[in-house]
């Protein structure tokens, strides 16, 4: 099986329509929020940021497999000392052309410096909002698995009657809990929180994510051998984790000096991985990037 990086340097809005029907299993991105990196990508008015995006989005909702996820990465501003409601609004209109929203993850910022506005504080998180085609799709919740933690040292230690059997939830939503479930696990679910430091490293891009974003989503929603697409690829963050995951990846960068910054850094070789059970000789590496 081989493993490749395509890149395409161009308007995701034109680059997208070259990629077949339902060949991405998972979309991860985090687009130009409106009004913001107006020096990089010009901006785009919050009025007008539903507009700009759909045409992407009924795009991203093609080249999608069926199985496939789409998280996108994205926060509403402040305008006028009220919060923008475009992100809500985009939701809304991506529900009409067929996506659905499935889940919300927060991205919780742990080194954020304190900051004060005379009717706010700093914002030290991110929204990172799930869409798929249908409501079964591949999710690998196995592989984001977290250490139990110390609360089940003392939690679990004497069991009440009611922990030793399923209790219902209160409120009558079907929903309930048994504790003793969690006797002599080491491992646990984690929640829909992330808590991760930004990106510190100069990588010569204003608004560079941590690898460990999107490493822990295409460990949820992807296998080895799967594909990830990135439309606004910036400094190539979520390329290269997906490189080094085995996962074959593409990725789309309106700015040509971006583009050319990937392509260079970015390793041109294809990898193989071999089959379960399989020891043959493993071919010679060929060069493989496209570029468009």
């Amino acid at each position: 099986m081989k493993i490749y990086t395509d890149l395409y340097c161009g308007d995701s809005r034109e680059e997208l329509k070259k990629l077949p029907d339902n060949c991405v299993d998972l979309i991860f991105t985090s687009p130009p929020y409106a009004d913001q990196r107006k020096n990089t990508y010009g901006g785009i008015h919050p009025n007008k940021y539903v507009e700009w995006f759909l045409p992407i989005a009924k795009e991203l909702l093609r080249v999608l497999k069926p199985t496939g996820t789409f998280v996108l990465n994205i926060k509403e501003r402040v305008v006028d000392g009220e919060r923008s409601t475009y992100v809500m609004e985009l939701i809304l209109e991506m529900r009409k052309i067929g996506w659905l929203w499935t889940e919300e993850y927060i991205w919780h910022k742990k080194n954020s410096y304190p900051g004060k506005w005379p009717n706010r504080f700093r914002d030290s998180w991110e929204r990172l909002i799930q869409f798929n085609k249908n409501k079964k799709f591949h999710m690998y919740q196995e592989a984001v698995m977290v250490p139990v933690g110390d609360w089940a040292k003392t939690r679990l230690k004497n069991l009440s009657e009611t922990d030793k059997r399923r209790d219902e939830s209160k409120v009558g939503s079907g929903f309930g809990k048994n504790i003793s479930n969690w006797l002599d696990r080491d491992m646990a679910f984690p929640t829909n929180v992330l808590h991760l430091a930004t990106e510190c490293n100069n990588k010569n891009h204003s608004a560079a994510f941590p690898e460990g974003l999107p490493e822990w989503f295409i460990k949820l929603f992807t296998k080895q051998g799967d594909t990830v697409l990135d439309p606004f690829m910036g400094s190539g963050t979520t390329n290269f984790v997906a490189k080094r995951m085995k996962r074959n990846s593409i990725g789309i960068e309106i700015v040509k000096e971006y583009y050319d910054m990937v392509k260079s850094e970015i390793q041109p070789v294809e990898l193989y991985l071999l089959e379960p059970k399989q020891n043959y000789e493993q071919p010679k590496p060929k060069r493989r990037i496209a570029v468009r």
